[in-house]
Order: C-alpha cells, then sequence, then structure tokens
C-alpha cells in the first residue's frame, strides 16, 4: 500500500492521450523484442503504444489474421464490433474497420457511434446465431478493461459469443506477428466509408434486460441505486436502463475522460477502472449511505462492484456467493441439474452454497472462456471468477451472454435487495454464521520469465510438502477438477484452507491466491508458507 492509494488523481498522474494517439500510428514495434509481438492472454492482445507493444501495424495484422481464421473456419457471418473509452480504442477500431471492409467481411459497428461493452458484444453475437440464420456471426472487442489509461487492448470472440480459446488466439497471434515480419504486404486495407453497416447495441442489449433481471421488482421497491460507469462503455447503458425500467437510479459519474482524471488511484498509484478494488471505488465507497446500493463497472462493463451501506464494497467472493444462493433459489426456469460454475481460485463459501442448495459445483481454470459451453447448453446456470466477472442465465434458463456482464451482477444486487429486503452484504454475514468466515486474499511474489514458465508446468507431484500451516494436505492440483484442464500452476488444499499459485501473463511475480477458515491470522501462515513450497518446487 503506497501513501496516495485511494486518493484523487493528480495532472502529474495523467497521461498525454495526444502522445499517446501519435505513438500508436508513428512507432514500429521491434519483432526481436518479445513485449512488442502480438500475444493474446486471457482477454486478448494488449499493451501500450507509447512502448510500441499495441500499434496500428498490430491491429492491422491481427484484424487480418482473424479474417483468414474466420475464413478456415468457415464463418461467413456478420462481425460485430465494439469498442471501449480508452485513447487507443477508437484508433484501433478505425484501423480494424479499413481492414475488414477491404476483405469484404460484412461488419456491425454501433449505430449510435458510441462505446459498447463487453457484454453487448457477446450478447449480438448471440441473437444473431439463435436467430434462425443460415450463417454464423462473431466479434471483435476493442478494449484492455479495466487496464490503465495508455494501455490498448484487441480480442476476438468466435460464434459461442465468449472469449476465443487458446487453440484460435495461438493462431491469430502467430499469423499476426508472420504478418509484421512480411511487412504487411498480405494485409488489405481501404477507406471503410460505406461500406460498414450498423447495429443499436444498446437498444437490443437494455430492451432484452426484463428477460434476465426481475426489472418490474427493483423499480416497483423503489430500491435507491447509484450507478457508476468508472468513465467507462456503460454510461449510456446506464442512463437508458434508469429510463426504460423507471428505475430509482442515478447515474454518479456520467463522465468520459480518456485520460481518467476523476479516479482515484490504485494500490500501487496507478489509475486502474478496477472494481473490485477499494482504492480505485474510493470516491463511490464515500457515497454508501447515499444509496441502498451502488454499483461500478470497469471500462468495458464486464466486471461489477457491489458497495452497500453496511459494508463498504463487497469482496467478489462475498457477492458471487450471495450471487449464487438467490439466484439458484429464485429462478425455477433454470434445468434442475445445472451446475454452478467458478474458477478454482476462487472462494470455497461458493462450495459450501452448492452443497447446500444440493447442486453439483463445477471448478475450472482461470479464465472465462470454460464457461462458455455450459452457459451455451443451459447446464451451467452461473459461471463466476474470483475477480468479479461472471455471467449466468436467462430466467427460461437459456444464454444470456457467454462473456463476462458487469452490468446484470450489477442490477441483481439491487434485485436481491427488491426481493428479499436485505443487502447482499447482510446475506453473506448470513452464510458466514451457516458456513464459517472465511480469509481470502491475493498476493504476488517475485518471478522472472524462466520461473514463471516452469511454475506454469507444475504437477501436483511437484509439491513434496505433507502439511500447510499445521494441517495436512489433503490435496495437491495442477488439472482443474471440474474439467480436467490444466489450470497453469498448483493448487494445495487442506480441511481448512488452500492456496493456489499461477504465473502472472503480463508482470514478472507469480500469484498466490490464499483462503483460510481459521482466520486472518491463519491465512498470513498459509500465504508465507506457500511460497516458501512453490519456491522450494521450482528450485528442484
Amino acid at each position: 500500500m503506497t501513501n496516495r492509494a485511494g486518493t484523487q488523481a493528480l495532472p502529474s498522474d495523467l497521461i498525454d492521450i495526444d502522445a499517446l494517439v501519435k505513438a500508436y500510428y508513428d512507432l514500429t514495434p521491434d519483432m526481436s523484442v518479445p513485449e512488442q509481438r502480438v500475444v493474446f492472454g486471457t482477454s486478448g492482445h494488449r499493451g501500450s503504444s507509447l512502448n510500441a507493444a499495441f500499434n496500428e501495424q498490430h491491429i492491422l495484422a491481427t484484424t487480418q489474421a482473424i479474417v483468414e481464421y474466420r475464413a478456415l473456419q468457415g464463418i461467413t457471418g456478420p462481425l460485430f464490433i465494439g469498442a471501449d473509452t480508452h485513447g487507443l480504442s477508437r484508433p484501433a477500431q478505425e484501423t480494424a474497420l479499413e481492414v475488414l471492409a477491404a476483405n469484404g467481411v460484412r461488419t456491425l459497428k454501433d449505430s449510435r457511434d458510441g462505446f459498447t461493452p463487453t457484454p453487448a458484444v457477446s450478447h449480438a453475437i448471440l441473437a444473431y446465431n439463435n436467430g434462425g440464420h443460415a450463417d454464423e456471426a462473431d466479434g471483435i472487442v476493442v478494449t484492455p478493461s479495466h487496464n490503465p489509461p495508455q494501455d490498448g487492448g484487441f480480442k476476438y470472440n468466435p460464434p459461442h459469443g465468449g472469449p476465443a480459446d487458446g487453440s484460435a488466439t495461438n493462431w491469430i497471434a502467430a499469423r499476426a506477428n508472420e504478418l509484421i515480419e512480411e511487412g504487411l504486404v498480405n494485409v488489405k486495407r481501404t477507406n471503410p466509408e460505406g461500406l460498414i453497416e450498423e447495429y443499436d447495441f444498446l437498444e437490443h442489449y437494455v430492451a432484452d434486460l426484463e428477460n434476465i433481471i426481475d426489472m418490474k421488482a427493483i423499480a416497483e421497491s423503489g430500491v435507491r441505486i447509484g450507478a457508476d460507469p468508472l468513465g467507462g462503455a456503460s454510461v449510456a447503458y446506464w442512463a437508458a436502463i434508469k429510463d426504460r425500467y423507471n428505475l430509482n437510479l442515478t447515474v454518479v459519474n456520467p463522465e468520459v475522460d480518456p485520460a481518467w482524471s476523476f479516479m482515484t488511484l490504485d494500490w500501487d498509484e496507478k489509475i486502474r477502472m478496477d472494481p473490485s478494488s477499494p482504492n480505485a471505488m474510493a470516491s463511490l465507497i464515500s457515497k454508501r449511505n447515499d444509496f441502498d446500493v451502488l454499483t461500478g463497472n470497469d471500462a468495458d462493463a464486464d466486471r461489477h462492484g457491489i458497495v452497500t451501506p453496511d459494508a463498504g464494497l463487497m469482496n467478489p467472493n462475498h457477492f458471487l456467493a450471495v450471487a449464487i444462493e438467490y439466484l439458484f433459489a429464485n429462478r425455477p426456469g433454470w434445468r434442475q441439474d445445472a451446475r454452478i460454475g467458478k474458477t478454482l481460485v476462487s472462494s470455497s463459501m461458493i462450495n459450501f452454497v452448492a452443497d447446500g442448495l444440493g447442486r453439483v459445483l463445477w471448478e475450472v481454470p482461470v479464465g472465462f472462456k470454460w464457461f462458455v459451453p455450459g452457459l451455451v447448453d443451459g447446464s451451467v446456470g452461473f459461471g463466476g471468477e474470483e475477480s468479479a466477472g461472471a455471467s449466468f442465465l436467462r430466467k427460461d434458463g437459456t444464454v444470456w451472454t457467454t462473456d463476462k456482464d458487469g452490468i446484470i451482477l450489477a442490477l441483481l444486487a439491487s434485485e436481491i435487495i427488491a426481493v428479499t429486503g436485505k443487502t447482499p452484504s447482510v446475506l453473506y454475514k448470513e452464510l458466514t454464521v451457516r458456513f464459517g468466515d472465511p480469509a481470502y486474499a491475493r498476493v504476488d511474489a517475485a518471478a522472472g520469465r524462466e520461473a514463471k514458465a516452469r511454475l506454469g508446468k507444475l504437477s501436483g507431484d511437484d509439491i513434496t510438502a505433507t502439511e500447510l500451516a499445521g494441517d495436512p494436505i489433503i490435496a495437491k492440483l495442477s488439472h482443474a477438477p471440474g474439467n480436467g484442464e490444466a489450470i497453469g500452476g498448483v493448487k494445495v488444499e487442506t480441511e481448512f484452507a488452500w492456496f493456489a499459485a499461477r504465473p502472472s501473463g503480463t508482470e514478472d511475480v507469480y500469484k498466490i491466491y490464499a483462503e483460510s477458515f481459521k482466520g486472518p491470522e491463519h491465512l498470513k501462515l498459509v500465504q508465507a508458507e506457500a511460497k516458501k513450497i512453490v519456491d522450494a518446487a521450482l528450485q528442484a
């Protein structure tokens, strides 16, 4: 924690947007530098134009690679494209449109020339593909999500509407780098004017919300809602939601500024639009007594933050647990065998909730892509991540989105209050009375590129320890129990605690997630021993 975390950003903290955009067009990536190549993480290619990690050449090549990939897959329908409020998003979208138009791809952009949340793009793809068309649609979202203002992001969503899997992103990244190394001679581009169609993302998404959220209950209850888009793509959506459903809702900050001058600084004094961070959400937390519930979204609205008068900002794990218990008790249209999906670094409180509901728990590796098949066929009612990303089914048990949707999670908090008369934080306290009160945290440990690579390939058998913080180890996992996929690290469990270690995709650290049902002091022991156990395995 630094001294200025949670305080208002100063002029010296802000980036020069003009310089950022100029660098996007002017700087050329050095393909001999790994950080300047196209690399798809769990949410697309990300980086800053200022260090040649996200520039026009990257987007020209990546878009051409997506065109070629969809041709190989036989995808001949429209491509929906949306962009968030980051300074690099609009330039990157314009670049992509030039390539898509030149390649003859039927492309649909926002008819309001506005910003488009990630879930609205996923919703559009699925609506088209479930509409009886002979062809299939896919999409591109231009966003680095909650990353700082200097970053850009570019991700591909195939016809299932969710994040592309590794086979797709690896092919796209490899082809994009090949195109750059060839001097972009095989990239087609043209003036897209007159060649791009329009789609009203906002109207289609907002009008459909009544089929997933009990909007009538929220309106009739008069729940006082404060919604903060955090300067992101959901800003116009919240105003439209208020008007269409006659909600007692205030958009507490309708400002859009690509430098995010109104933000409070995150833990490391960086501007980061993370609605799960108490520092980034400090200004919203200060208004906690003015509303029955306050909600925040990140720049592309795929994450959510929930603030209540009695608890302030809820830990994302706490809200996920409450949301799951509420939904599975209040959605009779869902399949009786619908599973509860969670990433294996999410709280074990969800395990207890699943047991209490008599539902099957489905634990998968980190990455929302793993929930996609279950959400599509209705066999997974809810899929959630500890990083405040989740989605769930419509009231009738059919798919809503296959990408994270922070808007519906924020609205769900209001529905919970309207129906139960209790805040989600009060309901979480009731869960702790039944199941215990776990302490949960994530910390980072230093690790170089080689160490991170070794960690990503560790097996549970590489862990030689037999105890963790005084308790016998009962499981050492390198594959998720739900789908058997590699977790890219390890998870170690005891009866009362667990930790998981995974390499960071962007920094020279590895992440230690840990939880203890014995309290905060025991959690500290778990974290300390986790580092020793992992370091010993890496050195073996």
